[in-house]
């Protein structure tokens, strides 16, 4: 009997369903064992029944259930806890649901500081009063999923490489755990490192990264002893799955754009810092993390949810 699947978006762009989309040929494979019970995204399923009868959201019973998207309001705390009252097994994907992902960038504000804002303090928006008609509230922050109900396991990536999204309903439908190795972004790296950084400041991203076409992977120069901001070191590894290029190579998913890491797919292992790892990574090879323009914010960019980013406590008047 094919196992039964729920899908929800909440706070999120939608690529992460495009990445379900991505699957291409594994995906037909893997459907025989599949049904789709709801999937707002794809198919016509309503939370109130179908014409609108119902009093009570109701998310049918599943044996998987698959969360994209952090949780920012009301309404989507309420539609996550329907998810894990109707699913036996339940899944964060993205780093939205996994880490609060981009939105959680919000979280280094008070929510009556972003009111203010974005609806009286922005250059292009005429000052109005804040809505509050037939809008569920907002929470005080942007949460990855598991702060406000159990997850039993994590796709990270914004959005994941399809391939581990394969791996994980498979490994769920076999019945054996899911995780990704606690290991860095560097770790899957092929590039030639000589622990030293070629320049004593920091590039802008988007300049031009010396990698010359065609040209094997292991002769090119870390994009961070160029002088680049990546942030390999503190990232988990699983982008370069199915990424293979010229001789079979795996080759993380930016570096393979000739991009420096960005950090998607959040901290190596639970309970880490990629701030404070990073500062200490960059001081190694002979940068000054002081020119890290943001830190706070460019450093835990996807990963903003359970309590890494929060608003800083005021100086007193007059105070050091």
């Amino acid at each position: 009997m094919p196992a039964k699947v729920a899908e929800e978006w909440l706070n999120i762009c939608g690529g992460c369903e495009v990445s379900i989309l991505d699957i291409g040929d594994p995906l037909l494979g893997l459907l025989p064992q599949l049904q789709f019970v709801h999937m707002p995204v794809l198919m016509d399923h309503k939370y109130f029944g179908q014409t609108g009868e119902g009093t009570t959201l109701e998310i049918p019973q599943a044996d998987v259930g698959i969360i994209s998207g952090g949780v920012r309001n009301e309404k989507e705390k309420h539609v996550a806890e329907a998810m894990r009252q109707s699913c036996k097994t339940l899944i964060a994907l993205g780093s939205c649901a996994c880490f609060g992902g981009i939105p959680a960038l919000a979280n280094m504000w008070k929510l009556e500081e972003l009111y203010e804002k974005v609806y009286r303090g922005s250059k292009t928006t005429e000052p109005a009063a804040t809505p509050n008609q037939n809008l569920p509230p907002l929470l005080d922050s942007v949460k990855a999923v598991d702060e406000v109900v159990k997850v039993d396991a994590y796709i990270p990536g914004c959005p994941t490489a399809p391939e581990i999204i394969v791996q994980a309903l498979t490994a769920v439908l076999e019945g054996k755990p899911f995780t990704l190795p606690e290991r860095s972004v560097c770790d899957d790296c092929p590039v030639k490192r000589e622990k030293k950084a070629s320049g004593g400041t920091l590039k802008r991203p988007l300049e031009d990264i010396s990698v010359k076409q065609g040209e094997p992977w292991e002769n090119t120069r870390c994009f961070m002893e160029q002088g680049y901001l990546c942030l390999g070191p503190v990232t988990r590894a699983g982008c370069a799955t199915g990424t293979e290029a010229e001789g079979h190579v795996k080759v993380p998913r930016c570096i393979k754009g000739h991009m420096p890491c960005r950090g998607c797919f959040g901290p190596i292992r639970q309970g880490a810092n990629p701030l404070v790892d990073m500062m200490g990574a960059l001081t190694s090879i002979g940068l000054d993390a002081k020119e890290v323009l943001d830190r706070r914010a460019l450093l835990n960019r996807y990963i903003g949810g359970q309590n890494r980013l929060r608003p800083l406590p005021q100086k007193p008047a007059g105070g050091r």
